[in-house]
């Protein structure tokens, strides 16, 4: 995906090792990975605030049945939150990758939150 100025943005598993390529990493989960030290995790910003709220969380539970519902959900929260700005301003700067814990490559808030980057420049 391309960022608003042109750059791009990418999402990976935080436990993937850090590549030069990823810019500024950013974890984009309210809640600290399991068995991940801050260390290794590398990153430029914790940014839990842009994740879903925790009521969302836990309703969506990963579960691939409630996917179109949990995107249009976050959507909806992500209008009105202000760490979308961060985001942009990190993504104006160079490359950007959105780091989640999920096993889930395809149903994550991660995957979300790129689309929604691109689609509101």
């Amino acid at each position: 995906m391309t960022s608003p100025k042109g750059h791009t943005i990418r999402i990976k598993r935080v436990y993937l090792p850090p590549e030069k390529s990823d810019g500024q990493r950013v974890l984009v989960d309210r809640l600290w990975p399991r068995g991940l030290s801050k260390e290794d995790a590398q990153l430029t910003l914790w940014l839990k605030e842009v994740g879903p709220s925790t009521d969302l969380r836990k309703w969506f539970g990963h579960d691939p049945a409630r996917w179109a519902e949990f995107r249009s959900r976050y959507a909806d929260e992500l209008k009105d939150n202000p760490a979308v700005a961060t985001l942009r301003e990190l993504a104006g700067k160079g490359g950007l990758t959105l780091l989640y814990s999920a096993h889930d490559e395809a149903h994550n808030q991660a995957v979300v939150l790129a689309d929604f980057l691109e689609r509101h420049r």
